[in-house]
């Protein structure tokens, strides 16, 4: 059976599936197989980088005669990066953490689906007065960025969903094979956004260490913390923290974000650290379902494949 939803009907795609926009995995490779698996591809273009998204952009909006779209950090961006994306004609744009309204009606006015991601309940009402055509519902399982004291996928979504009413409500957190796929169905979601599993994908531009430490990863090596973004020196606002794999600085700061903060030497030891090979460049975003990653697979088969387990799983629901 095909899995037909609000959303692959709204996008006139074959799964209900979409990529989540990871600031510098999901480039315009990735996004484009996504889509062309029967996905929505988003481009995670972040903050907008001009150069990144001049290389990235081209190649995911070539994909001829299928959706996709743009994912951007509200918080980090200004109205002229969104206008430039928008003369690509994206199908989607999706804006995560912090506020969208300075961009929701220029979303909307360009004839672009607006998608909001939500991490409370807040958010999400805040969402459905923006008059957003898809909202996200990301749980605290996510990898990278998320609410420092938001809830978990299972109790969160319904509530959104609820909420959100008539427009489709995405899952996020947590998902990384069909039968997440399946749950977020069986909450009243009518897809899932789906992020680390993407990560260990071929068509990810993310570095082989990162997709080895993934595909190796334990759902209890994962930890959310403000910590790497302090050393970092990251303008993340505190609210939200992000879910990471294990790192020597968590081990040595956790639970003294405030002292590391304070400590220019702390922020200079980090930077001398991964100028000399000792850490990676950047912390490796990972959701606690990553122990069912893996391989790593094209992006483009791994979402039939992802249907076809929800698929299988819902049938087998329904036989108990």
């Amino acid at each position: 059976m095909a899995l037909s939803t609000a959303f692959t009907k709204l996008f006139g795609v074959q799964h209900p599936i979409a990529l989540a926009p990871m600031g510098g995995s999901a480039g315009g490779a990735l996004a484009a197989a996504v889509s062309r698996g029967g996905g929505l591809g988003l481009l995670g273009a972040g903050a907008g980088d001009p150069d990144w998204l001049a290389r990235e952009l081209p190649i995911v909006a070539g994909v001829t005669g299928r959706p996709w779209g743009v994912g951007f950090l509200s918080w980090a961006i200004d109205v002229g990066v969104v206008e430039r994306v928008l003369e690509y004609n994206p199908t989607a744009v999706m804006l995560s953490f912090g506020d969208p309204s300075p961009f929701a009606q220029l979303v909307s006015r360009a004839g672009a689906v607006l998608i909001i991601q939500v991490t409370d309940l807040e958010e999400a009402r805040r969402a459905v007065d923006l008059g957003a055509d898809v909202i996200v519902a990301q749980g605290t399982e996510s990898g990278g960025h998320g609410a420092r004291h938001g809830r978990s996928t299972l109790p969160f979504v319904p509530v959104v969903v609820d909420l959100a009413a008539p427009a489709p409500v995405l899952a996020a957190g947590g998902i990384a094979d069909g039968r997440g796929v399946a749950a977020a169905l069986a909450l009243g979601a009518a897809g899932a956004l789906i992020g680390t599993r993407f990560q260990a994908t071929t068509e990810a531009l993310a570095a082989p260490s990162t997709v080895r430490a993934i595909v190796e990863g334990r759902g209890e090596d994962t930890e959310r913390s403000r910590v790497l973004d302090i050393a970092r020196g990251s303008r993340w606002p505190s609210k939200y923290t992000a879910r990471t794999l294990g790192h020597r600085f968590l081990d040595q700061w956790r639970g003294r974000e405030a002292e590391l903060a304070a400590d220019p030497q702390a922020a200079l030891a980090y930077r001398t650290a991964v100028a000399r090979g000792e850490i990676p460049p950047l912390p490796v975003w990972a959701g606690e379902a990553v122990d069912l990653i893996t391989d790593l697979p094209s992006a483009a088969g791994l979402v039939s494949d992802l249907a076809a387990q929800a698929e299988d799983a819902l049938a087998r629901a329904g036989r108990h």
